[in-house]
């Protein structure tokens, strides 16, 4: 067959060794020795498992049906709640994605302003503890919004409005992090578990996934998290990192960037803004893959190489929009 690797190269009449589930070895049909059994597959394209980022998947089954709905935890400051133990295996969503191409998800919590700790998953497995890849691979942070958009009724239409909470709940995030950071450090006769849930962060073992949209947030989010020399960041949504792009390449920090089937934010965006973002920040340098959070987000999950393909159409390669779904998205999960 023709094989896609997923690092940008293409193998044309290729032969893919499989040994005990796992590939061997892949290259050139005429290099290779193959023996036993033979899948023919000619004139037929092969590619990589999907990756999935930030996404509910096996959280919640029926959005109507608050009992099967375990993603949003209640509080606002829940670093120690993991969604890995929430993650049911035999979700009828779940059996509907592997066939879609997606092998691998990463199950993340929502709500709060610190919603909790990720973990990737496979998705052939009998429970969590089968399905589990990567344990607890970061926390997820839903930073506060500058502005808000709101319904104005004397001119009948929503408009964006500056948050005027902003700097006190930035302050709050930013307290509550130094206090566990300063947890790290003194032994606790009592403990406490938001704050001892963070230690890995601390350590640089984990990732901090930053929930941001607007320029002002990013910046802010960047310079926040440097302040308590946290380095593994990734900034999840940023539809406007393409404003920022200098200081995300100084700062080495990746990004799952909006789905690319959205409509622009602002009045004055681009038409094609989310369309072209991936490909704005991927030949600038950056590492980005796509995420698809929102609306029905899960079922949305078989939509990704549609996404890729979209931003195939504005501005990448196919071998390159392949790599968002696929290389990328696995390198930045770690």
């Amino acid at each position: 067959a023709t094989a896609h690797i997923g690092d940008g190269s293409v193998i044309e009449n290729a032969t893919i060794i499989l040994e005990a589930g796992l590939i061997k070895e892949i290259g050139k049909t005429n290099e290779i020795n193959a023996e036993g059994s033979v899948i023919k597959a000619d004139g037929q394209h092969i590619y990589p498992g999907l990756t999935m980022p930030n996404s509910t998947l096996g959280l919640g089954e029926i959005d109507a049906v608050k009992a099967t709905r375990d993603f949003d935890e209640i509080g606002s400051l829940l670093p120690h709640v993991r969604s890995l133990i929430a993650y049911n295996a035999e979700s009828k969503v779940v059996e509907s994605m592997r066939p879609n191409g997606i092998l691998l998800a990463q199950v993340t919590p929502r709500g709060g302003r610190i919603s909790g700790t990720s973990s990737i998953v496979q998705l052939d497995a009998w429970n969590w503890e089968d399905a589990a890849v990567k344990i607890d691979d970061g926390i997820h942070i839903n930073w506060p919004q500058s502005s808000i958009r709101k319904y104005e009724p004397s001119i009948s239409a929503v408009v964006s409005k500056k948050n005027k909470k902003y700097e006190k709940e930035v302050s709050e995030l930013k307290v509550f992090m130094a206090n566990a950071k300063a947890y790290q450090k003194s032994p606790a006769t009592k403990v406490n578990l938001p704050y001892a849930a963070l230690k890995e962060v601390f350590k640089g073992n984990q990732k901090v996934y930053i929930h941001v949209r607007k320029q002002k947030g990013i910046i802010d989010a960047i310079s926040a998290m440097k302040s308590l020399e946290i380095n593994q960041i990734v900034l999840v949504g940023a539809e406007e990192a393409y404003k920022t792009i200098e200081l995300i390449k100084k700062e080495n920090i990746s990004v799952l960037i909006k789905r690319a089937h959205s409509l622009p934010s602002n009045e004055d965006d681009d038409y094609d803004l989310s369309y072209k973002n991936a490909a704005t920040l991927y030949q600038n340098g950056v590492l980005v893959a796509l995420e698809n959070s929102g609306g029905m987000e899960r079922m949305n999950g078989r939509n990704l190489p549609f996404y890729a393909g979209t931003t195939a159409a504005y501005g990448l390669s196919f071998e390159e929009a392949l790599q968002l779904i696929t290389l990328n998205a696995a390198k930045i999960l770690g």
